[in-house]
């Protein structure tokens, strides 16, 4: 079984428990194993950069069980912005370099404002992984470091946009719907 069968299988058996926290915590695990193992073998092309933005490339969408599966890869100093998974369960694995996660909670909210308060940052490194559960989706995602670093994001559901929050004054965040599209 190569690699990536053996993250969809993984996916498979972690989604038929029908429970989100059931699902994430062996998707978690499971997903560390399988990088820590060396057994997660990824396409040869997951490793090009794009070079005004890190990629996303899908490597499986499952519509019977419905998840996805994407690689990203983030070359030197990229990053996302504030932003939320629009309502989808996240588990994100490491497979190459580090990645720096900020996490958020929302703590205020008047019509299409936002404010947040910090509340904890980690630097992950290979074979690491952690999950996002709504309402506790709000993060932005970097590459801190000189090297690419490629990460992979299986979400529950297909993961095709989500909100992003740009500063605003006084500590606030206007949100804004972006469409997310996959590279090559």
């Amino acid at each position: 079984m190569s690699g990536t069968e053996a993250l969809i299988a993984l996916a498979d058996r972690a989604v038929s428990y029908g429970d989100v926290e059931r699902t994430v915590d062996y998707l978690r695990s499971g997903l560390c194993e399988l990088m820590g193992s060396g057994e997660l073998k990824l396409p040869e092309r997951v490793l090009r950069c794009c070079p005004d933005h890190y990629a996303r490339r899908l490597l499986h969408r499952d519509t019977e069980h419905g998840y996805s599966i994407v690689a990203m890869t983030w070359g030197p100093n990229q990053g996302t912005p504030l932003h939320d998974h629009g309502g989808l369960w996240c588990v994100e694995g490491v497979w190459l370099g580090s990645i720096e996660v900020q996490q958020y909670e929302l703590r205020e909210h008047d019509g299409e404002r936002f404010r947040f308060e910090k509340c904890g940052s980690f630097q992950a490194g290979i074979g690491s992984a952690g999950c996002l559960i709504p309402p506790h989706e709000y993060h932005l995602i970097r590459n801190p470091g000189g090297a690419p670093a490629v990460s992979v994001h299986i979400y529950g559901g297909d993961m095709s946009r989500c909100h992003i929050f740009e500063p605003q004054e006084s500590g606030w965040y206007r949100r804004r719907q972006k469409t997310l599209g996959l590279d090559q």
